[in-house]
């Protein structure tokens, strides 16, 4: 183990602290679970910083990062879902979620073809993961139909709309590989 992949696994670790935390019966606990959704967050970023910096990447913080990522903001998402539990909020997520289950899907098919590369991250998909988390981040941590959450929804509908951008990208590139007829 190494600090990239310690941090990863920190990532995982605390996805049932946000859970925990959120579910409290305090006025602060929202709030603190935003804190410690963004804490996790930030590890994304560093632990991926780290790895490359100090030529510590390894097979498996390359499975297991994007797995921590996709956890995270599928617990929180779900989380959300509930405490709004209205239509406007329950459709990014229903995007976002698919769009990862799909990516997922079509990343480890076109590793089995020896292609992976044609489906790598896009600066889309980078831009995509600030504006999620950035809404995870708000809509965690401020009462619902707030003018901030109203912030947090908007904001992660433009995550939602840039999640199926990308996922037409990626698609797009797979595309000659998933038409093809099999000898």
């Amino acid at each position: 183990m190494n600090i990239p992949n310690l941090l990863t696994a920190l990532r995982i670790a605390l996805i049932p602290c946000v859970l925990g935390i959120y579910y409290l019966p305090y006025g602060w606990s929202s709030m603190a679970a935003a804190g410690v959704f963004l804490l996790a967050a930030l590890t994304d970023w560093v632990d991926g910083y780290l790895a490359r910096r100090l030529n510590q990447t390894t097979a498996l913080g390359a499975f297991l990062d994007p797995v921590a990522d996709k956890l995270i903001v599928a617990v929180a998402l779900v989380l959300l879902v509930e405490t709004y539990a209205e239509p406007y909020l329950t459709l990014p997520a229903v995007v976002i979620i698919g769009r990862e289950i799909v990516i997922s899907a079509l990343r480890e098919w076109m590793a089995e073809l020896g292609k992976r590369a044609s489906v790598a991250v896009s600066a889309v998909g980078k831009v995509k993961t600030v504006l999620q988390m950035t809404a995870i981040v708000i809509l965690l941590a401020v009462p619902p139909h707030s003018l901030l959450a109203e912030v947090g929804v908007a904001t992660l509908y433009g995550a939602a709309v840039l999640t199926l951008w990308s996922m037409w990208m990626y698609l797009r590139a797979a595309w000659p590989e998933l038409v093809e007829k099999p000898e």
